[in-house]
This record gives structure tokens, sequence and C-alpha cells, in this order.
């Protein structure tokens, strides 16, 4: 073997060497920096969703940027407070009434009478609470040791929500310098490419928020329905309630139909057993029908995509992933109809009428 050879071999070992270190380095960077970096995945994912928006009131009302998209945060802002206020006002009224009748259910629970109180009394956990009395005491009183941790987790949730929300605000406001620089960069052909990119980018997230929050409708107008029927105090609230906890990837549904159903159950066991059921059979209808379908229409995928984009994402990467399944697979499916190989992309139909899954507009 000649030097020339020797030479090439061990420049193709320093590559691959150098290739391995560089993805350790930036496997290590990811991991140490993990919390940061699903902040501004979470706050791209909005500001994308909202950009559109500010587009829109500069384009027609407001000339300057800023003016645009601080008007356009504020309305979000005041969206989400009146729904908060929608929710939190009645709950706390009916927060007061209840811990004013607790020490009597209490007393009703511990002699069997009433319906949560006959309830224990059928399942045998009367007899068990008595009987583990002070086991039950030991564990209420470690309960209340860690609150550090539970004050440190709060602290943190509501640092991560001001920082996505400032991120998202930052990014929204230099959407126009960002855009302009890469368009510059790519050139007249491949910026109007990115442009359609982008356009098309902007329509799946947008869509995907749009289908979620249609689904969620739907799922407290049934609940409404099924707890007015049943007769069950507070239909409302609660049903407001499981619209919104429906809004939570991955295990909003479940504390919907957690918290509708100690309602029924509360009400009485029959009523408690048929919210059960009604959430058994709703949820399945909703992750296997309508998600699917709504959220197929919403972003343009079809229902098999959709499910299994869902799947593969919740297990790969739990909650972040359910929530940015859907947006990322069509924003996969954006790319390769425009820089993916031919076989690709969906060919156009004979009579002139466009695939069900491609971009209108």
């Amino acid at each position: 073997m000649s030097k020339a050879d020797d030479r090439a071999t061990a420049r193709r070992a320093l590559i691959v060497i150098g290739l391995v270190l560089a993805t350790a380095l930036a496997l290590v960077f990811v991991y140490a920096t993990h919390r940061v970096l699903i902040w501004v995945v979470v706050a791209a994912f909005f500001a994308i969703a909202l950009k559109p928006a500010v587009d829109r009131l500069q384009r027609r009302f407001v000339r300057r940027r800023a003016v645009a998209t601080l008007l356009v945060f504020l309305g979000a802002f005041v969206i989400l407070a009146l729904v908060a206020t929608l929710i939190l006002v009645p709950l706390l009224d009916d927060v007061g009434h209840f811990a004013d009748r607790a020490p009597e259910m209490v007393r009703d629970a511990r002699a069997g009478r009433g319906p949560l109180g006959q309830l224990l009394e059928r399942t045998g956990a009367r007899r068990y609470l008595s009987d583990h009395s002070d086991e039950l005491r030991d564990v209420g009183t470690q309960l209340r040791q860690p609150a550090v941790v539970v004050l440190r987790a709060i602290v943190e949730t509501i640092t991560g929500l001001v920082t996505v929300v400032v991120l998202a605000y930052l990014m929204v406001l230099e959407a126009p310098r960002i855009t302009g620089g890469v368009l510059t960069a790519a050139g007249d052909g491949r910026g109007e490419r990115l442009r359609r990119v982008g356009r098309q980018v902007s329509r799946t997230i947008t869509g995907y928020l749009t289908g979620n929050l249609l689904i969620s409708v739907i799922c407290g107008a049934l609940t409404f329905v099924v707890l007015t029927i049943l007769g069950v105090p507070f239909a409302g609230v609660i049903a407001l309630l499981v619209a919104v906890t429906d809004l939570i990837p991955l295990v909003g549904a479940t504390l919907g139909a957690v918290i509708a159903t100690g309602a029924g159950f509360l009400h009485s066991p029959t009523a408690g057993v048929i919210v059960l059921v009604f959430f058994v059979v709703y949820q399945q209808a909703e992750n296997h029908l309508l998600q699917p379908l709504i959220l197929s229409r919403a972003v343009r995928l079809n229902p098999l995509t959709v499910l299994v984009s869902v799947l593969l994402a919740v297990e790969l990467a739990g909650l972040l992933g359910a929530l940015l399944a859907i947006p990322a697979a069509g924003i996969v499916q954006t790319v390769l109809r425009e820089y993916g190989p031919r076989r690709f992309r969906p060919a156009p139909a004979a009579d002139g009428v466009e695939p069900a899954d491609s971009p209108r507009g």
C-alpha cells in the first residue's frame, strides 16, 4: 500500500472519528439544554400560528409591526382570561359550597349514609378505610412533606410559560426580518419556493389548532348533554372543564373523564357508571374517528398518517410528541412535496381536481 493510500485511509478515519465526536457533543448539548429547546419549539409553534393574524392586522389596519403584534397577543390574553373567568368563577363558587358541605358528607360517609357513604359501603372501601386509618394518616403526613418540590415545580411552570410567551412574541415581531434575510440569501427561485413552503406550514399549524379546538368543543357539548340528562349538578362547569382538559394532548381526555365520572358517582352510582361508559365509548370514537377525520381535513393529511404520527410521537417524546406530532407530519409532507423526489409528490388529478391532501390556495 502506498503512502498516498495510507494518508487517505488516515484522513477517512479522522473524518469518521470527528463525526462521531460531533454527534456525541450534539447529543450532550441537546440533553443539557432540553428544557430550553422545548420552550423554543413550543414558542415557535404558537408564533407560526399567530403570525397570520399579525400580518393581516398590519396589512389592513396597523402599519407598525410592533403595535400589530402587541394587539394580537393582548387579544389572545383577553380570550384566555375570559375563558378562565368562565371556568374559575363558577368553580370557586362550587368549591365553596362543597367546602361547606364537606363535614356533613364526611360524617355521612363514615356512617354509610348518603350517595358517597352508600358507594363506600357497597365497594367495601369504608371498612378498608376504617381498618387502615393509621396507614392512611401516615401517607397523608408524607404527602405534606414535599411541599418544596411542588412549589419548585409551580415556579418552573410559570417561568416556562412566561419564557414561551416572550419567545413567541419576539419571533412574531422579528419574523419579517428573519424571513427577508433567508429569502435574500436563497435567491429569487429558491426564495419563492421557501415562501410557498412557509405559507403551507403556517396553514398546517393553524388548521391543527382549529381542529383540536373543534374536537374539544364536541367533547364538552356531549358531556354537558349526558350530565344534564342524568341530573348531575353543575353540569355546565364540569363540561367546560372537560372541554379545556381535552385540549391537552395524551392525558387531557383522561383527566376530563376522571372529573366528570367523579361528579357522576357523587350524584349517584348509576349516574357514575353511565358517565364512565360514555367516556370509554367517546374516547375510542375520538381517538380513532374524530381526531383522524377532523385533523386530516384541517391539516390535510390522510387519517392513517394522522393516527400513525400520533402513536409514534407519543412513544418517542411523550406529551411534547403528542402536541407536535400532527403538525410535524404536515410539515414533513410539505417539504417532501416541494423538495423530495418526484415519486413523493402527489400526482395531479386527470380531471383537474386537486388531490384531497394537497394544499388549497
